[in-house]
């Protein structure tokens, strides 16, 4: 039985602290929430072996392997490194398990591999990103969602990433039915009009969720070749100022986005609190105490933007306050 034991090295490579003594769990990572078979196996294989035979789906989309006894982590960290392989997580030294416990599990909604209102592939995407910022320390939130809809709650988390459609008019095609009026005045935000037996699209309003795309007849509605992203950022749950986060960048493309992400991890080393716990703190909780223009200096750097893409020039967060 263990009797010395490292609580920061335990949790670097991964793994729980839990109410019991000397048991521990490991998280699993799954990047954008795809996994195959083979991969569940070794899941299943790692908790009969060496946890209590219990498995916990996190909120994330990751798995908690439960009722680990802590002697056996090294042997735990050998079992998965097929694992760990086939899931494509970053490693420095093969055998020796995660290297950080910091930047969760990213998470996504199906994507275009099944939904039609998806506007991309939110798996590939949320792997681009995995590979850009595992392994690493600093507490960061990631998840991606296909369209406006959100399924994934993408509005509590530190970069929330929409799938934006922007959508082409033939004119040519057609017929004036009103379907996609229709369909956007119910199931959107009411952004398109019939003027002159023609429809017309309200640019500032629309929000990119291709419903005139998926329900036009004729297809006189497509989508843009161009792939466009929705970017909200500083959005949180947790104690003191839970909020959700809000729009910053609208028609933005995926490495603009990727680079942001890799320049804030470069601001959060710059300016968090030295005597934050665990060595961590919400990204948000910087972003105040900074102000958002030190931010947006850090987060731009090097980021040459799209043509298409808006920008929101001040950003102003609420939520309930717990900290007077």
């Amino acid at each position: 039985m263990i009797r010395d034991l490292n609580t920061k090295k335990v949790m670097k490579n991964a793994f729980r602290i839990t109410k019991t003594k000397y048991k521990t769990a490991l998280r699993v990572r799954v990047p954008g929430g795809l996994i195959n078979p083979e991969c569940l196996m070794i899941v299943s294989e790692i908790s009969s072996k060496y946890g209590d035979g219990q498995i916990h789906m996190t909120t994330r989309q990751g798995f908690e392997i439960l009722g680990i006894d802590m002697e056996n982590m090294p042997e735990v960290n050998k079992m998965a490194q097929p694992l760990i392989e086939k899931l494509g997580i970053n490693q420095s030294e093969k055998g020796t398990g995660y290297g950080a416990a910091g930047t969760r599990n990213i998470s996504a909604c199906i994507g275009n591999k099944v939904c039609p209102k998806a506007q991309y592939n939110t798996t590939e995407f949320a792997r681009r990103i995995e590979k850009v910022v595992f392994p690493h320390d600093l507490h960061f939130k990631i998840a991606l969602t296909g369209c406006p809809n959100d399924c994934i709650k993408a509005r509590m988390h530190d970069f929330g990433i929409i799938g934006t459609c922007l959508p082409e008019y033939e004119m040519d095609r057609c017929v004036t039915c009103g379907a996609c009026v229709k369909k956007c005045k119910k199931l959107s935000v009411n952004a398109l009009k019939i003027e002159n037996n023609k429809i017309v699209r309200d640019e500032n309003k629309c929000i990119g969720c291709g419903e005139c795309v998926i329900n036009c007849p004729m297809s006189a509605w497509t989508r843009s070749p161009k792939k466009y992203y929705k970017l909200m950022i500083m959005g949180r749950t947790g104690k003191k100022n839970p909020r959700l986060a809000e729009d910053w960048l609208r028609w933005v493309d995926e490495d603009s986005i990727v680079k942001i992400i890799e320049n804030t991890y470069k601001y959060v080393t710059e300016y968090i609190s030295k005597d934050a716990p665990n060595g961590k703190e919400h990204i948000g909780y910087i972003v105040d105490r900074t102000g958002f223009e030190e931010f947006r200096k850090w987060a731009l750097q090097d980021v040459k933007l799209p043509a298409e893409a808006v920008e929101l020039k001040n950003i102003y967060w609420s939520g309930p306050k717990y900290d007077w």
